[in-house]
C-alpha cells in the first residue's frame, strides 16, 4: 500500500501498484471497525466502469461484511447515485469504488458516513487502523442488490416533468458512468437529444472523461454546431461533475453555471446563501450581492465546500471543476445530472438561448488553472510564506484557501493542491494589460519564495 493514496477527500492511486485487492477488503475491515462502532449498520457500494472496479467492488464488499456491516450492492452507477442511495434508502453510509475524472489505469474510493461525504482527518484515521492492522471480529453481515438508476431516474422524472419548452441537447457521456442514466433522465424532460459515447468503457477509448478541458469537450462542440442544439452536457468519468456548452459551442465553466442558477433560487429565495471557492470569479460573488443573495468564499474541495453549506444553511454551492450543490429542492451533494436538468430547466423558462442569460455579466479576463510543480512536503509551506509575504507588503488578501491577493480591477491566487504535488495560481482582471501586470506581481513573487527554500 503506498500511504500516498490517502487523499483530502478520497483514497485514490494508480490500480494494482498502489494497492491491489486485499487493500480494497482491508479497507472495509477498516470502515467496518471505525464507524461500526459510531452505529453504522447498512451501507452501499457502488462502482464506475473501470476495468478495476468490479473486482475492488467484490473485495471491499466482502471486507465490509467480515466486519458486521450489512451491504446493499446498488451496482455499476455514477457517484452520484450512491449519495443519493444514502437518501432514498436511509442508509447509515456508502462507497463507491471510482477513479472519477483520473486516466484509465487510476482507481479509488469515495467514502460516506451517515449522509456525507469524509475527508481530512477521517480518511488519515482509515490510514492509521489499516497500518495496525487491528479490526473488530464481529458476526458476518448480509448482503443484497437494489436497482438504483431507476429509483434515481424515476425521483428526477417527479421532479422535473416536462420542460416548459422542448430543447435540443447534446449528451457526451464520455463512456463513463452516466451513460446508462443521464441520456434516459434527459430525454425524459422532453428534449430531443444527440448522444456521444453512452457505452461505458473504462478505457474511455473517444477523450479523456473530464469536461472541464477544453479538448475533451471537441466533439460535444461540434455536436451542437452542426445539430443546431439549445445546449451541450458533457460528464466527468462517475458524474459527479458536468461540464455545459451554450448554442454558439461556448463553454460555461463552473462559477459561470452557478451566477445562473443562483440568479434562478433568488428569484424565489431572497438573501439565501450561495458558496463557492477561491478560483471563481470576482463576478459570481458580486452577481449573488447584487441579486439579494449572501455569498461565501470558502476552501476548494467538495467535501469542504459541502461542509461549509451545512454550517451556512447554504442553498447552492459550486466549483469551479463543476461540482454543484443543490440544497434547493435536492440533498446538497454533487450531481452532475441534476446539475444538468437543472440547467435545461433554466433555458426552458427564460424562452431565450443560453448565450445571451450571461450577456449582462460585466467584461472579465481570467486565466484557466496554472499549475506549478511543487512537493507535497513543502507546497503548504510555500503558499503560507507568499501570503506572510503579500501581507508585509500591504496587500489586500482573503487568506481561506492560501492567499487570493486583491487588487485594484482584479486579483491573483496561490494555493497548494489538496490531491497533487503542484501550487495552483489562478488570475482575473478588467482588461489583458491588468492581467499581465498582475500576474506578473504574484509570479515574480512566488519565485522569490520557491528560490529562497531551495524548491
Amino acid at each position: 500500500m503506498n500511504p500516498a493514496i490517502f487523499r483530502e477527500y478520497d483514497i485514490r492511486g494508480v490500480a494494482d501498484r498502489d494497492y491491489d485487492e486485499s487493500f480494497a477488503r482491508t479497507l472495509g475491515l477498516a470502515y467496518a471497525t471505525k464507524f461500526g462502532a459510531d452505529g453504522v449498520k447498512r451501507i452501499s457500494v457502488g462502482r464506475d466502469c473501470r476495468l478495476t472496479s468490479d473486482k475492488y467492488a467484490e473485495a471491499l464488499k466482502d471486507g465490509l461484511r467480515a466486519g458486521g456491516l450489512n451491504v446493499i450492492d446498488i451496482g455499476m452507477c455514477p457517484t452520484p447515485l450512491t449519495y443519493f442511495s444514502l437518501f432514498h434508502l436511509d442508509l447509515d453510509g456508502g462507497i463507491q469504488v471510482t477513479g472519477s475524472h483520473n486516466p484509465p489505469e487510476h482507481n479509488g474510493f469515495k467514502i460516506c458516513v451517515g449522509k456525507t461525504t469524509i475527508h481530512g482527518a477521517q480518511i488519515q484515521e482509515l490510514r492509521t487502523l489499516i497500518e495496525a492492522g487491528k479490526f473488530r471480529e464481529a458476526e458476518r453481515g448480509g448482503e443484497e442488490s437494489y436497482a438504483i438508476i431507476p429509483a434515481y431516474q424515476k425521483h428526477l422524472d417527479e421532479q422535473f416533468g416536462t420542460l416548459s419548452r422542448p430543447l435540443k441537447v447534446v449528451v457526451d457521456s464520455g463512456n463513463g458512468a452516466a451513460g446508462p442514466v443521464a441520456p434516459g433522465v434527459i430525454k425524459a424532460l422532453g428534449c430531443e437529444m444527440t448522444e456521444l459515447f453512452s457505452e461505458p468503457d473504462g478505457r474511455f477509448p473517444n477523450h479523456h472523461p473530464d469536461p472541464t478541458v477544453e479538448e475533451n469537450v471537441a466533439d460535444l462542440i461540434a455536436a451542437v454546431r452542426e445539430g443546431g442544439a439549445d445546449v451541450g452536457v458533457a460528464f466527468d468519468g462517475d458524474a459527479d461533475r458536468v461540464g455545459l456548452v451554450d448554442e454558439t459551442g461556448r463553454i460555461l465553466w463552473g462559477d459561470e453555471m452557478l451566477i445562473l442558477f443562483a440568479r434562478d433560487i433568488l428569484k424565489d429565495k431572497p438573501g439565501a446563501t450561495v458558496v463557492s471557492e477561491v478560483k471563481c470569479s470576482q463576478r459570481l460573488f458580486d452577481d449573488i450581492e447584487a441579486n439579494g443573495g449572501r455569498a461565501i468564499m470558502w476552501k476548494a474541495g467538495h467535501s469542504l465546500l459541502k461542509a461549509k453549506m451545512r454550517e451556512t444553511d447554504a442553498a447552492l454551492g459550486g466549483e469551479m471543476s463543476g461540482h454543484i450543490f443543490f440544497a434547493d429542492r435536492y440533498f446538497g451533494f454533487d450531481d452532475g445530472i441534476y446539475a444538468a436538468c437543472r440547467m435545461l430547466e433554466v433555458v426552458a423558462k427564460s424562452g431565450r438561448p443560453l448565450s445571451e442569460l450571461l450577456a449582462d455579466l460585466p467584461t472579465a479576463v481570467n486565466t484557466p488553472e496554472i499549475r506549478v510543480e511543487c512537493p507535497d512536503d513543502v507546497k503548504f509551506t510555500i503558499a503560507e510564506k507568499a501570503k506572510e509575504r503579500f501581507r508585509a507588503e500591504g496587500y489586500d488578501l482573503i487568506d481561506v484557501d492560501g492567499v487570493r491577493v486583491r487588487f485594484p480591477e482584479g486579483w491573483g491566487l496561490i494555493r497548494a493542491s489538496n490531491t497533487q504535488p503542484v501550487l495552483v495560481m489562478r488570475f482575473e482582471a478588467t482588461t489583458p494589460a491588468k492581467l499581465a501586470e498582475y500576474r506578473g506581481i504574484v509570479e515574480r513573487t512566488l519565485a522569490e519564495i520557491q528560490r529562497e527554500a531551495g524548491v
